[in-house]
């Protein structure tokens, strides 16, 4: 007789999911690669080494609710599809970033990674606009933390 048309357990289990796996995935990198800054020249705004671990659990969990939401529009839709084959770009460059900067000690390479994760972040928003402007908005601050990171991954090349 009542219809339920608000978010269930199902859902809720769903969302906790892919949140818990785009942050375990995300850490992956950081698990097996060293984040030595030894090498690194840090530019005068260079944040405390405790604020990335908090950025990044944040965005992982924004990221991971964006993706629900888009997955949740059904991939029998061709925008869903593509959304998320965006998306799964993007997730690639941004764990590849990890390695090749600190793993190989590569300003230069890394700033080559990060400008392609810049470029795709973006084309994963407009993607993810065309299923749900909800998801797309809540990638908005992923960007805003790359764009600061790529500023920052070009000032440690620049001086090294």
């Amino acid at each position: 007789m009542f219809e339920n048309h608000g978010p269930n357990i199902r859902d809720g289990l769903g969302a906790l999911g892919a949140i818990l796996g785009v942050n375990a995935l995300g850490a992956l990198p950081a698990v097996f690669i060293r984040g030595d800054t030894g090498w690194i020249d840090r530019p005068w705004f260079y944040p405390p080494g405790i604020l990335f671990p908090i950025a990044w659990t944040l965005l992982f969990t924004l990221m991971g609710l964006s993706l629900f939401v888009v997955w949740q529009r059904g991939t029998d839709c061709r925008a869903v599809r593509i959304a998320l084959g965006t998306f799964g770009v993007q997730f690639a460059l941004n764990l590849a970033w990890t390695p090749v900067f600190f793993g190989l000690q590569r300003a230069d390479l890394g700033l080559l990674v990060i400008v392609a994760l810049w470029v795709a972040i973006v084309a994963t928003i407009v993607t993810f606009s065309r299923v749900s402007r909800t998801a797309a908005a809540l990638l908005v601050p992923y960007l805003g933390w790359v764009s600061f990171a790529l500023v920052l991954n070009y000032a440690i090349f620049a001086a090294g």
